[in-house]
């Protein structure tokens, strides 16, 4: 997404589907690199090392932090944008251009 500066030369989220080549072998795409995305994981540093291996969420309502995943599109190290980076963010931080939601279903 940093091609030619952030967002590939765009300073703001690009619309959905609009990189297809980035599509998974599944067809999903703007996994990584648009705007980092709320999952709902609270964070808990140590918590895949003890996580079970389907399905692992992790309900800590005491850590306080959510989980973002995915790298924006403002991020300069291309090692950000990958579904399986995460970062502990505050959910009442106030708005930040780099990071959105993703509604899916089943």
């Amino acid at each position: 997404m940093d091609d030619s500066g952030d967002g590939c030369g765009q300073e703001m989220p690009w619309p959905g589907g609009a990189k297809p080549t980035g599509a998974s072998p599944y067809g999903v795409m703007d996994m990584a690199g648009n705007v980092w995305e709320w999952v709902q994981d609270d964070y808990g540093i140590d918590y895949y090392s003890r996580a079970p291996t389907e399905n692992p969420v992790n309900e800590d309502p005491d850590s306080g932090l959510k989980i973002l995943r995915g790298g924006s599109h403002a991020d300069q190290n291309p090692f950000i944008h990958t579904t399986t980076n995460r970062v502990a963010y505050d959910p009442d931080q106030g708005f930040d251009y780099t990071v959105g939601v993703r509604c899916a279903s089943d």
